[in-house]
């Protein structure tokens, strides 16, 4: 071993030029993507589509990737799509289909090679005649409980699991951080710390169990010293689909539009440094308790 080592030393020191080339070539495709790689999953409305409209309008030389179940009608990334064809690439997929979240994986490799910024921002609280906020554990039920499950929490960690690769191969390159950043879009009603009202189980168990998950995967990032940091983000009440059944009690001051958020949010993951791995931040930058 130590023999080919040192063979291939030799043979490089001769020909400074093949150097310069193997040197080149290790580099070339991290150059290519000066302005980072980022993915919104759960990007075809609401707070995903204003994260990638934010990225791609912030960073002129930044690449976003966006998914979604059907991005044939996405209409919004469309438009997106025909005014920045060069650096929005849009992707399918499904949560609850992990077969889908492996083939934006193996596109995104092949593709990119490397991802930067992994926003995870899908998310459901009501389904009209299928899942709506529990008042009283007397209105709880199974097929409630476990499709908020599966796509508040399970889904966004898978896509964290397939996309692991990329971003330990993207660290911070490309951006002003010195990690990439998984951002997981979870809500304060999850923190058990802050439950004092009670109700809606199954939305709040949900995100509960993304924090959690979250959490224990921050702590894996650690222990492995990789280049990532793991944080959970609070948009506050944003006027958006999910949230317009029941803003009639939320005070106007605290009813957040699109924009505002996602701004405050960005503000957050341009500034997350390694020792922020495993956080929970509210939009305004505090620290909410688990």
């Amino acid at each position: 071993m130590v023999r080919v080592f040192l063979d291939t030393h030799r043979a490089l020191m001769a020909n400074p030029m093949r150097l310069r080339l193997r040197s080149f070539a290790s580099s070339a495709s991290a150059l290519k993507w000066e302005g980072g790689v980022s993915m919104v999953q759960g990007a075809s409305r609401g707070i995903g589509l204003e994260f990638v409209k934010h990225l791609l309008e912030r960073n002129e030389k930044g690449h976003v990737i966006a998914t979604c179940r059907n991005p044939n009608g996405a209409t919004g990334l469309l438009e997106l799509k025909n005014q920045f064809a060069e650096r929005l690439n849009i992707l399918p997929l499904d949560l609850t289909v992990e077969s889908t979240i492996e083939e934006s994986a193996k596109s995104v490799t092949e593709r990119y090679g490397s991802l930067n910024l992994l926003i995870n921002a899908s998310g459901i609280l009501s389904i009209p005649n299928v899942l709506q906020p529990e008042t009283t554990l007397s209105k709880l039920c199974k097929s409630s409980l476990m499709l908020a499950y599966e796509v508040n929490a399970v889904g966004p960690i898978l896509v964290i699991k397939h996309m692991w690769p990329l971003l330990k191969a993207g660290g911070g390159f490309g951006t002003e951080r010195d990690v990439a950043v998984v951002a997981n879009l979870s809500a304060r009603v999850g923190s058990i710390g802050d439950n004092r009202l009670g109700g809606w189980h199954s939305y709040r168990s949900s995100k509960a169990a993304l924090n959690q998950l979250t959490k224990t995967i921050s702590v894996e990032f650690a222990r492995k010293k990789d280049p990532i940091a793991c944080i959970l983000l609070h948009p506050g009440t944003v006027d958006t689909d999910l949230s317009r059944p029941f803003q009639r009690n939320v005070r106007a001051d605290k009813l957040f539009t699109k924009e505002f958020s996602v701004q405050k949010l960005l503000n957050i993951i341009n500034n997350t440094k390694h020792q922020d791995n495993g956080k929970f931040f509210a939009w305004d930058g505090q620290e909410i308790p688990w």
